[in-house]
């Protein structure tokens, strides 16, 4: 998505959609590791739930992605993701959830400072994200003198979407089980 925003939009048009990533991610791990982990053991329905919201919301990102246009197109027709709806999608983003479900399990103890166990990952979480998030952005703006050319941003477009679309298999298909 920061890629694809990067191409389309630029750093400034996609700087909402950096932060919203950067604190959305670790602001729900926090609220999982906080309890909402407790109530999707309990009620597992719920976590079933928001795996297929967010399976049917990626999709319809791929959709956006694939549809994406110029930079001066998109003025009138495509927008990048507004901060809140990245810190959004972060909580309808199955892969999200199993990161922030096996972190929480794999880097925490029972005790009591399981609390202070769960803000220090999510802090790091939130370092690790500066990095990532610039940098898949970065090389998407990179990419804006090689897809000046209509057809390679279609091509590139239709790509990224491809690979959304083709990062739900997994999910899907425990979904099935």
């Amino acid at each position: 998505m920061l890629m694809s925003s990067g191409v389309n939009f630029g750093v400034h048009r996609s700087l909402p959609l950096v932060f919203g990533v950067m604190l959305g991610f670790p602001a729900m791990f926090v609220a999982i590791g906080l309890g909402l982990g407790t109530v999707f053991q309990r009620f597992p329905v719920i976590h079933n739930v928001i795996t297929v919201v967010g399976v049917i919301y990626l999709l319809y990102l791929a959709w956006k992605i694939a549809g994406s246009g110029k930079p001066a197109e998109a003025d009138t027709k495509a927008r990048p993701l507004t901060f809140i709806q990245a810190a959004l999608f972060q909580w309808v983003n199955p892969k999200a959830w199993i990161m922030a479900m096996g972190a929480i399990a794999a880097f925490t103890t029972s005790g009591p400072d399981i609390n202070q166990q769960v803000f220090n990952i999510a802090g790091i979480f939130m370092l690790a994200s500066v990095p990532s998030a610039w940098t898949w952005l970065l090389f998407g703006v990179g990419l804006q003198r090689l897809l000046a050319d209509d057809q390679w941003r279609k091509r590139f477009n239709l790509g990224m979407a491809g690979l959304l679309v083709l990062s739900m298999v997994p999910v899907v298909l425990d979904l099935v089980r």
